[in-house]
């Protein structure tokens, strides 16, 4: 069936390039792509497929070091090589861009009203205090609870959800027919990502505005697009309707994304499998307040009696919205924090040890976070971070023998040994978080915990991960918690599901149970937030 509908973005031959001091570097080569009158069009890729850089080009918002040749024509006008001026009035008032991180994009210094005002004097005309009840409009139609108070607060003060809701009032606010959201759901929760992609849709059959949906998240691509484009190192590869992308893919890269999506399941461990970590009854509060300002000093309670036991072999997956308390519980289990309550590694109670005692145990119990390049030291080669722990637990070893080592655990997360010798920026994100895991599993541990270890990657290396950690676990007998709030990844990696809110344990049970039939209303919630492929 034909789209009858009026193209109002024609895009031919655009290419993207940055000049580098190791020369240029092609990031779109020469892509075709059309937009329609009131279409969801969703541009799908990994990262440095070109898909934002594609609309950074046709937006006039490149780095520098960026040039744009080509055309992208709205509505009949050339946008590449138009003057500022006249670029201006078309970006911000007929096409405006939403990003992944409001807060890199939200001024920390002005309320959130006067930036949301700033588009409407610009291309309207009017002072600020003019402007004031188009903003109160904006937050309203958005969301915003209370926006009478919320129009003075600044960004700092809204949580994540509310900071992208402002995003979008600042997008909507001189009536725009393109709306282009580059990564918009990636950095929030399962239940404010449908939340915000809820509003993006009602917002698009109210005002009728077209949408580009930039992600690497196939799930949403499939709830709420209508066409697709997929892109790879710079190119078109795959242009159609949704439900023809998804049920009859044609090119073989749009196959290996639709089959990169977290399957499978591992076998549980028998119910008779020894408990190799346990924590009962842990609580872990942090002080608020009593600062500079005078404001009185409190307590806030981040895990509140919480009980898990981890059998050997088993993976508990920790799910919940950010302050949950999922992280916090990770690094008490392991005795990072101060916290209260008894806990047990293997026959042994460790809930008095101290630091010094606690100590030689590291080995066995190990913890891998979400951001591979925060936690390598962009210092050491990739060889002195992997064996950094045999220094403390193996210091008989000679240089050759802690050589021997990294080598062999660089093979085991399947990376060339040859990258010892290399620097962390030098990889890619996957790759990073295959160093990060070969760090903790050269020291032989018993226990990981893995906190949040595949968000930041996309989506088809997220399953190199899922299966490397599948196969680490079945050869060391290892025993895993893995938090984090991709649904899918954990129903992919866990035997038994552990649901958190506000500090407490709301529902657990076995991985089927809980996904096929969750009693609380909670848990219902989260499952019917989570948009799966």
């Amino acid at each position: 069936m034909t789209d009858s509908r009026e193209t109002i973005l024609a895009v031919r031959n655009l290419k993207v390039s940055f000049s580098t001091p190791d020369g240029t570097v092609e990031a779109v080569k020469g892509i075709d792509l059309d937009v329609k009158a009131g279409e969801t069009l969703a541009v799908v890729g990994e990262s440095g497929s070109g898909k934002s850089q594609t609309m950074m080009g046709i937006m006039g918002l490149l780095a520098g070091n960026g040039t744009v040749t080509g055309s992208a024509k709205y509505r009949g006008q050339e946008l590449v090589g138009l003057p500022l001026k006249a670029l201006n009035h078309v970006r911000g008032e007929k096409i405006t861009m939403i990003f992944q991180e409001p807060m890199t994009s939200l001024d920390p210094l002005y309320t959130i009203g006067r930036q949301i005002a700033e588009p409407i004097v610009h291309h309207r005309g009017g002072t600020f205090k003019q402007a004031r009840t188009r903003v109160l409009e904006l937050l309203e139609l958005v969301g915003i609870p209370e926006p009478k108070r919320r129009i003075d607060s600044y960004p700092h003060e809204l949580s994540g959800g509310q900071r992208q809701r402002v995003m979008i009032a600042m997008a909507l606010a001189n009536d725009p027919d393109i709306l282009i959201a580059d990564e918009p759901t990636t950095a929030l929760d399962v239940t404010i990502q449908a939340q915000i992609l809820d509003l993006l849709n009602s917002l698009q059959a109210k005002f009728g505005m077209a949408v580009v949906l930039i992600t690497h998240d196939l799930g949403i691509v499939r709830h709420f697009a209508s066409r697709v484009a997929v892109m790879r190192r710079g190119e078109v590869v795959e242009t159609g309707a949704t439900t023809n992308i998804f049920e009859r893919p044609q090119a073989d890269y749009t196959k290996l994304l639709l089959a990169a999506e977290p399957r499978g399941r591992k076998e549980p461990p028998a119910n008779t499998a020894p408990i190799v970590l346990e924590g009962a009854n842990v609580a872990v509060d942090y002080a608020t307040g009593g600062g500079l300002f005078g404001s009185s000093a409190g307590v806030f309670r981040a895990v509140d009696g919480v009980s898990i036991r981890l059998r050997e072999g088993q993976t508990i997956g920790i799910v919940g919205e950010s302050g949950s308390g999922k992280s916090t519980l990770g690094r008490a289990l392991l005795r990072l924090i101060p916290s209260s309550g008894r806990y047990r590694f293997g026959a042994t109670n460790i809930s008095d040890f101290s630091r010094s005692a606690m100590r030689p145990l590291r080995r066995q119990l190990q913890l891998v976070f979400q951001d591979p390049y925060g936690s390598l030291s962009p210092r050491q080669t990739v060889g002195e971070i992997v064996t950094e722990g045999l220094y403390v637990h193996e210091p008989q070893l000679s240089r050759a023998e802690r050589d021997k080592r990294a080598i062999e655990a660089l093979k085991e997360v399947g990376l060339d040994p040859a990258a010892r010798n290399r620097y962390p920026h030098e990889f890619s994100g996957g790759q990073r978080q295959r160093i990060a895991i070969a760090r903790a599993i050269i020291l032989k541990p018993k226990v990981v915990i893995l906190d949040e270890p595949t968000s930041a990657l996309d989506r088809s290396v997220q399953g190199q991960v899922i299966d490397l950690l599948r196969a680490l676990q079945k050869a060391n007998g290892l025993s895993y918690i893995f938090i984090s709030h991709d649904l899918s990844v954990i129903k992919a990696m866990s035997d038994y599901v552990v649901v958190m809110k506000n500090g407490r344990i709301v529902e657990e049970g076995d991985t089927d149970a809980i996904f096929e039939a969750p009693r609380e209303s909670y848990t219902q919630t989260l499952m019917s937030a989570a948009f799966t492929a």
